[in-house]
């Protein structure tokens, strides 16, 4: 079993392909953003109020899935902190930090105070922030997927951070929301909103020749000479451009196809080593998104696979029949039909169902739905990730 371990590592240690992987990761903040100067620009135009120490205003941003928020916006606050000592910033992912109790507490923990995983009210946590806050000067706090824990949690967390400011003596905080989710200020409570949104930015997705230059300069840093063509970059390129112009999705294609080639013991990156990759990471993509689903949308789902059982397409309102049956057996609420007609178009948006509308004549319309993906994919993210709507699923 040794000489198993020993050859994989060796392999690893003697990679043909990698010269340094690390430029392939999402979480790598390269010294040069390309085509995104403009974002950059206004980000810093707004926040360069703290060098005559005043407080730069809120600033919402948002746009789809790699398009370089997250980047651009640490991006800006590291080159201002190297200039600029005079403020502090905090990052808080507010997916994987999902409730007010976390977030509260990464922000209390980025002082060096420690906080017990459970076992304070939110509102004790609150008034230990406020005491921390009151000893610093201009704080600035960047609440990344801001969708993900006001879906879960409501907004209300987030109202009293938008008026932290009237309950502070000394110190000056600023807030920087990040989300995916182009439509997500316009469900936000109306006095948030204004708060949070002082300033807009939104990030367009790149292009195809966008896309090909950021890969053309990581994939130099990251892969050994001769080990990537052109040609490949470009159909890099090409199929994340045709997803909404991802440039994570990019990255993540050429370091899978740099594993996969490493793996194999190849010596190049080939077209068929993309076409693997694009499967593996489109398989690890819809279990992500199954995984965090909320609730009701996991039962909207569940309704659609057990629905498609006996028949090729489901309607609208036959979703909406079977998922009252499964909340009823489940003995919780169910939300109304217009709810679940937009559930199915949050589940068409990220890929993993198609709801096509279709004319009925005089019966009006109706979409028409079936799923996109594996189902195989579907049942194991669900199993995994909720037990108890294990039950529910007959397939």
């Amino acid at each position: 079993m040794s000489d198993i371990i020993d050859e994989v590592l060796s392999s690893v240690k003697n990679s043909n392909i990698f010269k340094n992987r690390q430029y392939l990761s999402p979480d790598y903040i390269p010294d040069e953003l390309p085509h995104r100067e403009e974002q950059i620009k206004k980000i810093a135009s707004i926040l360069a109020q703290v060098y005559r120490g005043e407080r730069p205003n809120n600033i919402f941003i948002y746009g789809l899935t790699g398009t370089g928020k997250t980047a651009v916006t640490k991006f800006v606050l590291n080159k201002l902190y190297e200039k600029i000592k005079s403020f502090k910033y905090i990052y808080v992912n507010t997916r994987q930090s999902d409730t007010p109790y976390r977030i509260l507490a990464d922000i209390i923990e980025s002082f060096g105070e420690k906080v017990p995983f459970t076992g304070l009210s939110t509102a004790e946590l609150y008034r230990r922030m406020l005491k921390i806050l009151n000893d610093e000067h201009i704080i600035i706090i960047v609440l990344d997927e801001i969708d993900a824990m006001v879906e879960k949690h409501g907004d209300d967390i987030l109202y009293r951070l938008t008026r932290i400011n009237t309950e502070l003596n000394n110190a000056k905080v600023s807030l920087i929301g990040i989300t995916n989710d182009v439509k997500f200020v316009d469900n936000l409570d109306p006095r948030v909103r204004s708060s949070l949104s002082e300033e807009e930015l939104v990030f367009p997705p790149y292009n195809a020749e966008e896309l090909e230059d950021i890969l053309r300069r990581r994939a130099s840093l990251a892969f050994k000479d001769g080990v990537i063509s052109d040609d490949i970059i470009r159909l890099c390129a090409a199929l994340a451009a045709r997803d909404h112009g991802d440039a994570r999705r990019a990255l993540d294609l050429l370091r899978v196809a740099g594993e996969i080639a490493e793996r194999q013991g190849d010596t190049k990156i080939t077209e068929d080593h993309i076409e693997k990759a694009r499967i593996e990471i489109e398989r690890d993509r819809v279990y992500e998104i199954i995984s965090t689903l909320p609730f009701h949308s996991k039962i909207v789902l569940i309704s659609i696979l057990n629905g498609l059982k006996y028949k090729n397409t489901l309607t609208t309102g036959e979703v909406y029949e079977i998922y009252k049956k499964l909340t009823s057996e489940m003995g919780t609420e169910c939300v109304t039909q217009r709810r679940v007609s937009d559930i199915l178009n949050e589940l068409d948006m990220v890929g993993i169902i198609t709801a096509t509308v279709i004319n009925r004549g005089r019966y009006g319309k109706t979409k028409e739905v079936k799923l996109a993906v594996d189902k195989a994919t579907i049942i194991r993210a669900l199993k995994d990730n909720d037990e108890k709507l294990i039950s529910l699923i007959k397939v």
